[in-house]
């Protein structure tokens, strides 16, 4: 009987050993397939969720696979990080085996992209700009001002060296997150002072408007993942992220950023 329950030990090892296996391999096909379709610098981080593998390799189908690649070049803000999580994903052995997997029927696309302060700040021109989300203080929890035809999915603060006038000094804004359509609009509404920021200088009321639209810029979106739409858009930390959502969708994997 002692024997009998070491060899079963050993047959479930080993076939955990060759689940994990096959699931890395299958993660590595479809990295590099991901990174010399889009022409990325490095291969994606790929991981294949679920246990075991090998029983959704013989359904052709997976639950839950994510994709994270960075450094990611765009048109609009320089390097950004992109991130795929895909759910009821269709794909055959054959295709992860000799990697030839290309489009995938999927059940739903999560797609993010997230622009850290030092891209956001080439792209609005300021080059030492800060960025930290503030404490929700509306009503609906966005942080946000809202306005009329227009969805403001949060707020932000943004800090720079920016001129003023014959000076050239740190201030402190308050933004809004704003998507309307394909765009997101970053509106700087107020100057700030609050602990999330950290100027104390106070812009003398005519500069006011010349000095909020240093701070106050445009993006297009198209570089989601797998051309998927914006739907909502945020700050975490210092970085802003663009988040999108796509149902029942067949997506090309050479088409990670969608340029």
């Amino acid at each position: 009987m002692r024997k009998l329950v070491i060899g079963l030990a050993l047959l479930i090892g080993l076939a955990v050993v060759v689940d994990f296996g096959a699931a890395a391999y299958a993660e590595y096909r479809v990295s590099r397939q991901v990174r010399h379709g889009a022409d990325l610098h490095a291969d994606p981080e790929v991981t294949v969720r679920g246990f075991p593998f090998l029983t959704q390799v013989a359904n052709g189908r997976y639950d839950d696979v994510s994709i994270r690649a960075q450094g990611v070049h765009s048109n609009t803000v320089g390097e950004v990080t992109v991130e795929a999580n895909l759910r009821g994903v269709e794909a055959s052995l054959s295709e992860l085996v000799d990697g030839s997997v290309e489009n995938l029927p999927v059940e739903r696309l999560d797609g993010r992209l997230l622009i850290g302060a030092t891209e956001l700040g080439r792209f609005l021109g300021i080059p030492d700009l800060q960025v930290s989300a503030p404490p929700a203080s509306k009503s609906d929890g966005t942080g946000g001002s809202g306005g009329s035809g227009m969805t403001t999915s949060g707020g932000v603060v943004l800090t720079g060296t920016v001129p003023v006038g014959p000076l050239t000094t740190t201030v402190s804004v308050q933004a809004d997150l704003v998507l309307q359509g394909d765009e997101v609009q970053i509106v700087a509404s107020d100057f700030y002072f609050g602990p999330e920021g950290h100027a104390d200088f106070t812009v003398p009321e005519p500069l006011a408007p010349t000095v909020l639209g240093l701070f106050t810029r445009t993006i297009d979106t198209q570089e989601l993942p797998f051309g998927v739409r914006p739907t909502k858009v945020t700050a975490e930390g210092s970085q802003i992220v663009i988040e999108g959502v796509g149902d029942n969708v067949t997506i090309d994997l050479r088409e990670m950023q969608n340029l």
